[in-house]
């Protein structure tokens, strides 16, 4: 009757955890449609070439933590620098920052809070503080188990439908 049990549980812990994380992954993929959105606006008023290639590799690169941001810079950055100069690629640099801070800022925290229930200062500050503890793993796994943290801890506040 025992493994019965357990199995029940396991099986429990496993549609948690892949709600947690089903949800954690809307919200990145709402912010890598945003964050595409801004590099998409900004590239067009600027006059970068390709600037749609650019933003969906913009987007797509947000699923990269750490160096995904980095990453999506360089091809819009040397195409401007072709393009248009080095006044051009000041521009997408000015644009790159104001993306990095709006998303860091207020996207991810807002998606977090409505899509996985988080807190906003958790989602800023946990991947800082875990970045810092364990540099690379820190940061790629905060998002994803905070979500997971959450969602148990929203669960454990709801009333048991069991008698």
């Amino acid at each position: 009757m025992s493994i019965i049990m357990e199995e029940v549980e396991l099986g429990e812990h496993l549609r948690t955890t892949g709600t947690a994380l089903k949800g954690w992954l809307m919200a990145q993929s709402l912010d890598a449609l945003a964050v595409g959105t801004l590099w998409l606006a900004g590239l067009l008023v600027i006059g970068v070439p390709w600037a749609p290639l650019w933003a969906v590799v913009g987007g797509l690169c947000q699923f990269v933590p750490g160096v995904g941001t980095v990453l999506a810079l360089l091809g819009p950055a040397f195409v401007a620098l072709a393009s248009g100069g080095a006044e051009r690629m000041v521009y997408v640099l000015i644009l790159y920052a104001v993306i990095v801070a709006t998303d860091g800022l207020v996207f991810q925290p807002y998606l977090m809070r409505r899509v996985v229930r988080m807190p906003i200062w958790a989602s800023i500050l946990t991947p800082l503080v875990l970045g810092i503890l364990i540099p690379f793993w820190g940061v790629l796994l905060s998002a994803p188990l905070l979500a997971v943290i959450y969602t148990y801890k929203a669960r454990a506040r709801a009333p048991s439908s069991q008698p």
